[in-house]
């Protein structure tokens, strides 16, 4: 195993700098769109019946599409603005000594056997605060590994494995349960017009399988990816500490963390109550988090940092400097990286082949379990092409969804197996917004890190999760056993 993904590195060293990487794949779209363009590539959109052709980036339309998006595909580009604003607040908790603190205080009492299934859990668990886990639990598990004295990548190969190939396991219903199920409503009803479904549908399977992904997160950590890590000798950077200006101080960190836990309860009882509608909220939770963490940070430096110089008198405004400046490689991969992405949507590439694909599975008769498992492994390759969960489901359940029915399979249960297969190849696709962010992380910490090293240190968990679950649905479907209720 530790063989396969030093070859998998070291075909990944052979490509350019990330940066001049995602610029090359700009190209390969732009030149792909042209050819299937020539070649009259095509689908029918399951709900519009309009017909859906590639489009060209080498035409009018889409050279003025390149010259006129350019600006917005970077602006708007889902990473960006979030982490921007985040990292404001969790800068300024960095910088005045309180994440050092929290990390001390974490390796003191944590117990180092149980770490990286700690990290995993956690990060599944974290998809219920939309894409917090990315933001804060991520970045910070690196830290919280070297502490340990354990290489930083693989506390963000931990984080990382639960955050985004657990995104469909939860001890909870959250709300891609919500949104998932609504579009497998919309497209049973074309069979069943009263038909309805629980958002819990799924519940009792996605309840073990945040156990499984769990151990199994865990294991790869500790057994596989971690001694990867070690044997290929991955430069460790030391971070430059020069910023700060604050000692630990065992009362300062108390009182810092009472409020913040004050301040949580207080945010909790606003969407509790509707004081802050759960709608709106999940929207401006980035800035609840970003006035968390700033809250917590003021009240720390505050009791910590001695005003002695005129610099130290401005140390907010010097510690949010300094964390925007210290992601000026992370700034000029997303831009790249926003092309990327809006390139490839815009020619329709990967909606065309998502169509054709749950076509091609129309015509196979077969038995219904495997045929669940098909759909597994086809949404994990569909997952490749298309990052957004709900775009997907909306594309593919108005051909799964109606055609499962008519062979006597529950919407439920196709719903659980798109869910699956989407979830497990999370980790290994660029496509996926967050996949420029995690390599920007890793950078921090190793500047060597390229495409090669985040696909070789996530490819053992998208292949252990995506076989664990497949085994554990088949048992399931032979048990007989409810999915949810």
């Amino acid at each position: 195993m530790l063989a396969l993904l030093s070859r998998i590195e070291n075909i990944g060293r052979k490509l350019p700098h990330p940066t001049l990487a995602f610029a090359a794949l700009c190209l390969i779209i732009i030149i792909a769109s042209f050819v299937f363009t020539l070649l009259g590539t095509s689908a029918t959109h399951p709900i519009s019946k309009d017909i859906i052709e590639a489009k060209s980036l080498v035409s009018e339309a889409g050279f003025l599409y390149m010259l006129t998006n350019t600006v917005s595909n970077f602006m708007n580009f889902a990473p960006l603005g979030p982490v921007l604003v985040a990292m404001i607040g969790i800068g300024l908790a960095d910088h005045s000594g309180y994440l050092p603190a929290i990390i001390k205080a974490f390796t003191e009492k944590a117990p180092k056997a149980f770490l990286s299934y700690a990290l995993v859990f956690i990060g599944v668990l974290s998809n219920l605060a939309a894409d917090a886990g990315y933001i804060v639990l991520i970045p910070l598990a690196a830290l919280i590994y070297k502490s340990f004295g354990r290489h930083p990548l693989a506390g963000i190969a931990a984080a990382f494995a639960g955050v985004s190939g657990g995104y469909s396991a939860n001890l909870v219903i959250g709300p891609v349960d919500i949104v998932l199920s609504g579009l497998t409503v919309e497209a049973a009803q074309i069979i069943k017009p009263d038909y309805e479904l629980n958002p819990s549908s799924n519940y009792w399977f996605l309840l073990v399988s945040t156990f499984l992904i769990t151990i199994i997160g865990g294991l790869i950590t500790d057994y596989i990816v971690e001694p990867y890590l070690k044997k290929t000798g991955a430069q460790i950077d030391e971070p430059d500490e020069s910023h700060t200006k604050a000692a630990y101080s065992p009362s300062a960190f108390r009182i810092s963390s009472i409020i913040g836990l004050i301040y949580t309860i207080a945010v909790i009882a606003g969407f509790q109550t509707n004081v802050i509608p759960m709608q709106e909220g999940m929207k401006g939770l980035v800035v609840l988090i970003a006035l968390g963490f700033a809250l917590i940070g003021l009240v720390y430096g505050s009791m910590t940092i001695k005003k002695a110089t005129q610099e130290e008198t401005h140390w907010t405004v010097i510690s949010m400097e300094k964390t925007f400046s210290s992601m000026a490689g992370y700034l000029v991969l997303m831009f790249f990286a926003a092309q990327f992405v809006a390139y490839f949507n815009w020619t329709e590439l990967g909606l065309i082949g998502a169509i054709q694909g749950a076509e091609l599975l129309t015509q196979w008769k077969l038995s219904p379990t495997l045929l669940l498992v098909i759909i597994v492994l086809f949404s994990s390759l569909v997952n490749l092409m298309i990052g957004s969960a709900s775009a997907k489901w909306a594309l593919m359940a108005p051909i799964l969804v109606p055609m499962l029915m008519l062979l006597n399979i529950d919407p439920a249960y196709s719903q659980l197996a798109y869910r699956v297969g989407d979830s497990s190849t999370n980790i290994i696709t660029p496509l996926m917004p967050y996949f420029a962010l995690i390599l920007a992380y890793a950078q921090q910490h190793s500047k060597s890190s390229h495409l090669g090293t985040i696909l070789a240190m996530m490819i053992p968990y998208s292949f252990a999760f995506l076989l664990s679950w497949i085994i554990l649905l088949v048992i399931w479907l032979t048990a007989g056993w409810p999915i949810g209720f």
